[in-house]
């Protein structure tokens, strides 16, 4: 033995082995991280959703990976772009239509007549029943009633079918017009949905407008050293009061929970004023402040007077409890608590029930002079733009009314400033306070039992309800909207559209999809010991979708129009796609 070796020394130009810490083994990416970077590159969906393919004719079960169909980017990317896309189409293909939406007719089947023959002859034996007491006959009715409206159904039927048992309907208040508003022409609505053309028809202008809700105080403005029109700086609003004390935070709640009540009213009275049913496609964003306001893209070209006219005649009251600071009866760890022998909320002290909704509502119904909980009204208005088709003001429009869509709303309201967050907090506890609908938990807190008497899974004083959230903060509802008749298509329509101009130009060149109409697609359920991870899910969708894009490019290269809503397909495209195919099918993708 050297001395050396006895010493345990390393000899000279040795070198020791390549250890890893646990950090950095942690911070090696595994094969889902490896899938979800490669999807987000190639702009496949890496939040697939499991399911379960079914082949009916030969009896082989497979696994796919289905889109999970996000719109917010964060979430989802792929997901969000191609619902934007969908959308932009649906907006374009509608604003400055020149041809009335195409409706099929509704084909009826002799056994729908049959059946609801049927189902009306048993309606009247009902109430027959009902009038002569013969309870087991009544009940055996509506039995065979229950069993009709499943076949209905079946059938494909679509509506509310009528109750046997309806409920009184509510008696309605006056609904004459406020004195302080001014009064509007009222035409009969034609069936009409497209707007005048001018010039002998070669112009058809239609219109982008913007509605806001009133003011509930001053706002803070602060410098901004890209802001203004010449991206100089401009003094622009941070959300933020000036006085927090003074800001009508109750009234800027309940209008966040109405304002969809309100727009409805809007539209109502719009086309009465103009005589013809006025189609809409509407995106709701929230201000810095936390209002919301509506862009809306409007079919037609209507008079900026008009407009002015009909927004500031427009108002809306809720006829419902009030729910005022004062009237708040339970608070904090004070709440209600669930009587089950009463099988109803009742006062944690006393034990004594809670007043039902419909008792309240009838109060209300009995008195004549008494005040609705709230009324509301659009604040000022913007200056109205006409819009031509095909023009980069229309391009300009689209991409303004579709650049929040893949924004969650609380990336659009989000900020560094404490007093804008101490606002929006604050806004949100008002929103906590506030009934979103009839049967809210929150009415509770005063003393008033929801619509349908509640259950004792409801945590009482608060509601689940999205209105509710503080990462829905402004937005109640739905962030896009259309009327039925924008386009004559749903989303769904607009995507098997596109999905088919696709199909015809592989067919150009003799390449057809596999038919799988006779899969049975399900979603896997838990335990399915078969399926595979969803790392493999993902790769899978992957080299489908570069299969896919590989062919459609060489499609292009004979014909450079695209597919509804898209734009022309460059050499560059379609050399960068074949390289990213070639690379994928190096890597055994493909």
């Amino acid at each position: 033995m050297t001395a050396t070796q006895a010493t345990g020394t390393a000899p000279a130009g040795a070198v020791g082995p390549n250890r890893q810490t646990a950090a950095e083994r942690r911070a090696m990416p595994d094969l889902t991280d490896i899938a979800e970077t490669v999807a987000v590159e190639q702009g496949v969906c890496a939040r697939v959703v499991p399911m379960r393919a079914f082949d009916t004719l030969s009896g082989r079960v497979s696994y796919i990976g289905a889109p999970c169909k996000a719109t917010v980017a964060t979430t989802c990317p792929a997901c969000a772009k191609a619902n934007k896309s969908v959308r932009a189409m649906q907006l374009r293909e509608g604003w400055c239509a020149e041809h009335e939406p195409v409706r099929p007719e509704p084909v009826v089947t002799e056994a729908q007549a049959q059946v609801l023959a049927a189902r009306a002859d048993l309606f009247g034996q009902y109430h027959d029943a009902r009038r002569d007491e013969d309870t087991e006959l009544a009940e055996a009715i509506k039995e065979w009633v229950a069993d009709l409206d499943v076949e209905l159904r079946e059938l494909g039927v679509r509506g509310r079918l009528p109750a046997l048992d309806e409920k009184p309907r509510r008696r309605a208040k006056s609904t004459r017009r406020r004195e302080d508003l001014p009064d509007l022409p009222r035409k009969k609505v034609a069936r009409t949905t497209i707007g005048t053309a001018y010039a002998n028809g070669k112009y058809r202008p239609s219109t982008f407008w913007t509605l806001t809700m009133p003011s509930y105080g001053h706002i803070n403005r602060v410098w901004d050293p890209t802001g203004g029109k010449d991206k100089r700086g401009d003094w622009v609003s941070d959300g933020s009061p000036r006085d927090p004390e003074s800001y009508d935070y109750p009234r800027a709640a309940r209008d966040i929970m109405h304002m969809k009540a309100l727009f409805d009213h809007w539209i109502i009275n719009l086309r009465r004023a103009v005589g013809w049913d006025v189609q809409y496609w509407a995106s709701v964003e929230p201000q810095k402040r936390g209002a919301p306001h509506i862009h809306l893209a409007i079919r037609g070209s209507i008079p900026t007077k008009l407009l002015y006219a009909v927004t500031a005649a427009t108002y809306r009251s809720i006829w419902w409890p009030h729910f005022n600071r004062e009237n708040e009866i339970y608070s904090g760890d004070h709440m209600p608590v669930w009587d089950h022998r009463a099988g109803t909320f009742v006062d944690p002290k006393t034990g004594r029930a809670l007043t039902e909704w419909d008792d309240a509502i009838a109060v209300i119904d009995s008195v004549d002079d008494l005040e609705p909980a709230h009324t509301m009204k659009f604040g000022a208005e913007s200056k109205p733009v006409q819009i031509l088709a095909g023009t980069p003001e229309m391009d300009r429009k689209v991409a303004y009314l579709t650049k929040y869509l893949t924004k969650s709303v609380g990336e659009i309201l989000e900020s560094d400033s404490p007093r804008v967050n101490r606002h929006y907090d604050r806004l949100h506890e008002e929103l906590q306070r506030t009934p979103c609908r009839e049967s809210c938990a929150v009415w509770l807190r005063y003393g008033i039992v929801p619509k349908g008497g509640g259950s004792e899974k409801m945590q009482p004083g608060r509601c689940r309800g999205k209105n509710h959230r503080r990462d829905a903060l402004g937005v109640p509802g739905k962030r896009c909207n259309n009327s039925r008749k924008w386009s004559g298509k749903t989303l769904v329509d607009h995507k098997a559209e596109r999905m088919e101009f696709v199909r015809g130009k592989l067919a150009a060149l003799g390449i057809f999809p596999p038919d799988t109409s006779h899969l049975r697609i399900t979603p896997v359920g838990p335990g399915d010991r078969d399926a595979p991870p969803r790392s493999h899910l993902i790769m899978a969708s992957v080299s489908a979708k570069l299969t896919d894009r590989a062919q459609y490019t060489r499609a292009c290269l004979i014909d450079a129009e695209g597919p509804p809503g898209d734009h022309s397909v460059s050499h560059q495209i379609v050399a960068a796609q074949h390289d990213s195919f070639e690379q994928f099918a190096a890597w055994g993708g493909a």
